[in-house]
């Protein structure tokens, strides 16, 4: 029987969960998931108790302004890509995997911040011009992802459909030693992800990638390239 494929959004880092049954029976296999073994009926219970709250029942609006070591963060980071790195056949397929792990991210990061502004505001506004949603992403959504905005915002010269945003010390990028024969891995390609699905769920379709344009002041020097899509700009000039 054939199955409906996911959607490439939304589908796992790692092939593996596709190898044969007997393989992912087998004791001596490493996946990305494994199941729990059976609990004992005499072992003791691990519910939540009185002063220890379930994470669930938290106010999102209380963690607003919470912060996330950013030693635990480049530690996870970086065995994010180790892990994807022994997974894929090149560096266009790791950029591909990292742009995803993003987009589902950057999916979260949205929906959350709409909540908040939902709940903080009698009037939320939706943005609905293009140059104001990437005001937002530069300064709001990098400042809630990194906590601190971007450095600039640029449209493209030659090609009217492309925007490029501009990070002059990516923190992502600060802890991460790239071997010298994978010159050309942009690890931004995790943020190029969250980019897009912002856009994406604004209703800003685009195609975003991570480039590395380092100058002699700012090494790990990266900009995101936005590529909209063709009726982004036909809705802008209805708009004008």
């Amino acid at each position: 029987m054939a199955y409906a494929q996911p959607h490439p959004r939304l589908s796992v880092v790692s092939n593996s969960s596709q190898s044969s049954s007997t393989d992912h029976l087998s004791p001596t296999t490493s996946t990305r998931f494994s199941l729990p073994s059976a609990p004992s009926l005499h072992a003791p219970s691990n519910k939540a108790g009185p002063n220890r709250p379930n994470i669930y029942d938290r106010n999102l609006n209380k963690t607003r302004g919470a912060e996330v070591s950013s030693a635990a963060f480049a530690f996870l980071f970086s065995e994010i890509i180790q892990y994807t790195q022994k997974r894929v056949s090149g560096i266009n397929d790791l950029e591909r995997q990292l742009n995803t792990l993003g987009y589902r991210i950057g999916s979260r990061v949205l929906e959350l911040m709409i909540w908040r502004a939902e709940g903080s505001s009698k009037a939320p506004k939706r943005e609905i011009k293009l140059l104001s949603v990437l005001v937002m992403i530069h300064a709001q959504v990098w400042k809630a992802v990194f906590g601190k905005a971007a450095d600039a915002i640029e449209r493209s010269v030659e090609n009217p459909d492309e925007y490029m945003i501009i990070d002059n010390d990516p923190p992502i990028e600060r802890h991460i030693s790239v071997p010298r024969d994978m010159s050309q891995l942009s690890c931004s390609s995790f943020t190029a992800g969250i980019v897009e699905a912002v856009l994406d769920g604004l209703s800003f379709p685009a195609r975003v990638t991570a480039h590395n344009t380092p100058i002699a002041q700012f090494p790990n020097r990266t900009t995101i390239l936005i590529k909209l899509e063709k009726s982004v700009l036909e809705r802008e000039e209805l708009l004008k």
